[in-house]
């Protein structure tokens, strides 16, 4: 039989060190478990698991022309309680969906899956098996406070979650988190259809703060490093602006492709390894074939490498002041080169652009503030000096509503087996 006392006993410590909040998340992780019971029959054989969201810190569209970023493993995640099952059948129940049941004796993928977290499941354990491990039956019932398109990356939590209970109910943990990242990856490119970097589901299964380098996209660099900005100070905040009523497929695959497009020019296929010198030197035939929006996104690539550089060294040597510099100027740059805080679709709305604006604002000099992930429309990320939280709270609620914007802890473990 269950027993919660001993349960929340056994868990408190790694709560303690994985949220603000340690009594709150202990209550979490006991509902979690009381929904699993009634949905799977109560047992003693299960396992408790936590993957991290995730903020990127500098590196805005860089990863995709195999660049450099730095990301941050946040306290808002994605829980899973999972036991093993017999057989090749996965049954994973999220909180507020219906219930995803995949039998992986067939990993092909599957065409009326596309774009379903069933095609996630079933890409994962492909994944894993062509990885040399082992893939097998289970049931999950997960519950996430990664809300969907805050630029958080839910689904990247839910792949590494995935891989993470299969790493731990059959394989011993024997995948490392960049292992279960690359096979993530897989699933999401292969069998849910949607291209996509490798920078979300490394920082969500790393842990704290980590440097990528994704000069050798098959085994990119990474790199944790120890830094805590409330330890400065300064607490980090997303500010949700909210989404635009325009289609933005188009602007997101514009940065890319027109990243690719000044590449090739160069006879390359990514804009990795070529300098500023370089683009400066052909800046006019590049105008001339591509036009100026392609080489100013393609200025903004290679410098946003060198601020990943500097923010790195300004992380490892605790130097805050130009921690912020660096954000700064990376939004700056995202901004004015990379052109992606609003849709040129729709003009009349520039949310994350008057986030900023009112921030710096408020903040008056100090704190640092920069467009956090895809951009065109979402979310800003904001680092806030702790005289004037209350003030940059207020300030933002009178723009953009009540509740828009949420405090994040950077926390130290990413993807974990909690119990």
């Amino acid at each position: 039989m269950f027993e919660k006392n001993k349960f929340s006993e056994k868990i408190k410590p790694a709560l303690s060190a994985m949220y603000p909040d340690a009594d709150a998340a202990e209550k979490r992780y006991a509902d979690a478990v009381e929904a699993f019971f009634a949905l799977y029959g109560e047992t003693d054989e299960f396992s408790v698991f936590s993957v991290a969201g995730r903020s990127e810190i500098c590196g805005n569209h860089t990863d995709h022309n195999h660049g450099q970023v730095v990301a941050a493993s946040i306290d808002l995640d994605i829980i899973a309680v999972a036991k093993k099952a017999d057989g090749t059948i996965i049954r994973v129940k999220s909180e507020g969906f219906n219930e995803d049941i995949v039998d992986i004796s067939s990993l092909e993928p599957q065409e009326n899956e596309k774009f379903r977290s069933s095609a996630l499941i079933r890409g994962v354990c492909d994944g894993i098996i062509g990885s040399g491990g082992k893939a097998g039956g289970f049931c999950a019932y997960t519950t996430s406070k990664i809300l969907k398109g805050s630029g958080l990356s839910s689904s990247a939590a839910f792949e590494d979650m995935i891989g993470t209970i299969e790493n731990h109910l059959y394989n011993d943990g024997k995948f490392d988190f960049t292992q279960i990242s690359i096979i993530s990856q897989y699933a999401e490119n292969k069998f849910f259809g949607k291209p996509c970097g490798l920078m979300d589901q490394i920082a969500c299964a790393a842990g704290g703060f980590v440097h990528i380098d994704f000069a050798d996209p098959k085994n990119p660099v990474t790199e944790r490093i120890e830094f805590s900005p409330e330890k400065y100070g300064y607490s980090l905040y997303i500010v949700n602006t909210g989404g635009s009523h325009a289609d933005l497929n188009d602007d997101y695959a514009s940065v890319p492709a027109e990243m690719k497009a000044v590449a090739k020019f160069f006879g390359k296929e990514v804009l990795c390894g070529i300098t500023e010198d370089e683009l400066v030197e052909s800046a006019k035939a590049i105008r001339e074939d591509l036009g100026d929006r392609a080489l100013l996104r393609a200025l903004h690539f290679v410098r946003e490498n060198e601020r990943v550089k500097q923010i790195s060294s300004y992380i490892a040597s605790g130097d805050i002041k130009g921690f912020l510099s660096v954000i700064n100027e990376s939004g700056r740059s995202s901004a004015m080169l990379l052109q992606n805080y609003y849709s040129v679709k729709a003009p009349d709305e520039q949310g994350i652009g008057l986030a900023c604006a009112i921030a710096e604002s408020v903040m008056n000099g100090d704190g640092a503030c920069r467009v956090h992930g895809g951009g065109f429309a979402g979310t800003a990320q904001v680092f806030v000096p702790a005289d004037k939280e209350a003030a940059f709270v207020r300030a933002m609620e009178c723009a953009f509503g009540a509740g828009c914007a949420t405090k994040l802890m950077i926390r130290p473990m990413g993807a974990v087996k909690v119990y």
